[in-house]
């Protein structure tokens, strides 16, 4: 069992989604929360039954050298906050993206290398069972050879969506506005992209495209494009292909084809979904995947899952335990330093592509992240 001391600073929706995980991390404590809306902070406090502090000095004061800043605001302050965490000497843990530039967010990592901080980045998915589990048949051979991989990462035409009505459990209505505004690239792209990273390490080349198709959502503007499609082109030579929308019909699924089949996941916002492998067979001449893949499993005892809420079913708190983990063992968080960078570079990079882009050379690199220990 993890122990460790965290804050969190943003009391919005996506923070209620932190707390609904603290039950399963018993030896994790909350020293402060603070939120520049005092309204949302009283509620947000008075649900979860956490101290609020009266500002974001009092709330870094509560916390100890060794403890966990969350930043859960949002995108927009992501680069003041983060900057202002560590310039108090606290390691962080940010929502996605680190920032909005990414000039910025290779400031923000090379003054978290120079204080000796920890800056990961959202989302942890990654680490969760679904991702491991796939890693794992990956790095077994099960499927030959990896040769393509397709991620989609389509949520239904949201701008018809009865979205004033989604509500999170302190309070937050879902803040429609500003999503619309940030865009589903740098709001979703990165729960397929980190599995890829992860398994393949750096990305050299994005060759992507982004527009927004639904010019009329509510809000102010301007807004971010809703539809993108990239080929991801790795240092390792494997080539992915990744669409994000909120146009599409709900699609989730990850299919890597390999020599000898296709490895698949139907829900990237599941940490316990099915991993399947349907064999490729040839039935009376016609070539085919079995229509029966058979799951796959990990031997040993995997992480305790939290129940679904909404669309999504993940623990978000196995990212800040895993960071908490690594600052009481010494080494580096595998969702920090240049993998948190990458991360976004390439998601910026997708969401920024617009018609005309063309090919992008990506300036970070990072190796493939070490496999969790219960799946090797």
């Amino acid at each position: 069992m993890t122990e460790g001391t965290i804050c969190l600073v943003g009391c919005g929706f996506v923070a209620d989604l932190y707390m609904r995980s603290l039950r399963l991390h018993p030896g994790l404590r909350v020293a402060a929360v603070w939120d520049r809306d005092a309204d949302r902070l009283a509620a947000f406090c008075a649900h979860w039954n956490v101290p609020a502090a009266s500002g974001l000095d009092a709330m870094l004061a509560a916390l100890p050298p060794e403890g966990l800043v969350l930043n859960l605001t949002n995108p927009s302050a992501h680069f003041e906050i983060n900057a202002a965490c560590l310039a108090a000497g606290h390691h962080v843990y940010c929502e996605k993206p680190l920032a909005l530039r990414v000039e910025e967010a290779i400031e923000l990592a090379e003054t978290a290398r120079e204080k000796g901080l920890q800056l990961g980045s959202a989302p942890c998915s990654v680490l969760g069972e679904a991702a491991q589990t796939l890693g794992h048949a990956l790095r077994s051979g099960i499927a030959g050879t990896p040769r393509a991989i397709y991620a989609e990462l389509d949520d239904g035409f949201v701008p018809q969506a009865a979205y004033r009505k989604w509500i999170s459990a302190s309070g937050a209505p879902w803040p429609f506005e500003d999503e619309f505004r940030t865009g589903c690239t740098l709001e979703h792209a990165g729960y397929y992209l980190a599995w890829l990273i992860a398994w393949f390490g750096s990305v050299r080349t994005v060759v992507a495209a982004s527009a927004e198709t639904v010019p009329d959502k509510t809000g102010a503007g301007p807004m971010a494009p809703d539809l993108s499609v990239a080929t991801l082109f790795f240092h390792t030579g494997m080539v992915a292909r990744l669409t994000c929308s909120i146009v599409a019909p709900h699609d989730h699924r990850i299919r890597v084809i390999g020599d000898a089949g296709v490895l698949s996941c139907n829900a990237a916002w599941d940490n316990g979904a099915p991993v399947r492998f349907a064999r490729r067979v040839t039935v009376r001449r016609r070539l085919m995947e079995w229509p029966l893949p058979r799951r796959i499993r990990l031997t040993g005892p995997t992480p305790p899952k939290v129940k679904r809420w909404g669309a999504a079913a993940m623990d978000f708190l196995l990212g800040p335990v895993e960071m908490l983990d690594a600052i009481r063992e010494g080494r580096q968080s595998r969702l920090a330093g240049t993998f948190a960078v990458h991360l976004t570079e390439v998601t910026l990079a997708i969401q920024n592509a617009g018609e005309h882009s063309g090919a992008q050379t990506m300036q970070v690199t990072c190796p493939p992240m070490e496999p969790m220990p219960w799946a090797r």
